[in-house]
């Protein structure tokens, strides 16, 4: 990490994940007078608005995609989105093994953007990668017990709250990048 920081000192780090949202609303905390339980209205859909998440480790910002469906092509359209937000930078990609970040449609966009350089997290760590945190804010503000009856009122709601907040998280500081880079190969 440090070479890598030494040879591009401009350089944008950052980090990725995907989540999936349902209608169905997740319920952490309740009140209701003693004995009376309330009734927690569930839907019986199964439809689902999946999201790119990608923090910039530096600035808090976050860059959002919304898709119907996590595969490679879905994740070369994220990619290019990070790639438009960055223009002429650098970019160090932090993310997981998830089988969509291969295929021939993210080899071929990694392939013609040498600038966007991607370091893989440890097989089954989400607790070292911080968009996980940021999916934790963004659940916790908008769709944990929720009222929402339809659900791309409740997906509008989820993606404006990572558009529009700031998600600190001291990754570079936390963790030591050589450890996880030497893990990770």
């Amino acid at each position: 990490m440090t070479d890598y920081a030494q040879t591009h000192p401009e350089a944008i780090y950052l980090s990725e994940d995907e989540a999936s949202m349902y209608l169905q609303a997740t319920t952490t905390s309740v009140w209701a007078p003693v004995g009376q339980t309330p009734l927690v209205k569930v839907s019986p859909q199964r439809d689902k608005v999946s999201f790119y998440g990608t923090l910039d480790l530096v600035s808090g910002a976050e860059i959002v995609t919304r898709a119907e469906t996590m595969n490679s092509e879905a994740t070369a359209v994220h990619l290019k989105q990070i790639l438009a937000s960055y223009p002429a930078k650098q970019i160090l990609l932090f993310w997981d093994r998830a089988t969509w970040h291969g295929g021939a449609a993210v080899k071929q966009l990694l392939a013609e953007n040498p600038r966007l350089e991607v370091m893989k997290y440890p097989s089954a760590s989400p607790d070292l990668n911080p968009q996980e945190h940021v999916w934790k804010a963004a659940r916790t503000h908008v769709s944990h017990n929720h009222d929402q009856s339809k659900l791309a009122g409740l997906a509008e709601r989820f993606e404006h709250f990572l558009r529009t907040n700031k998600f600190n998280y001291s990754f570079l500081e936390k963790f030591n990048v050589e450890t996880i880079r030497a893990m990770s190969k």
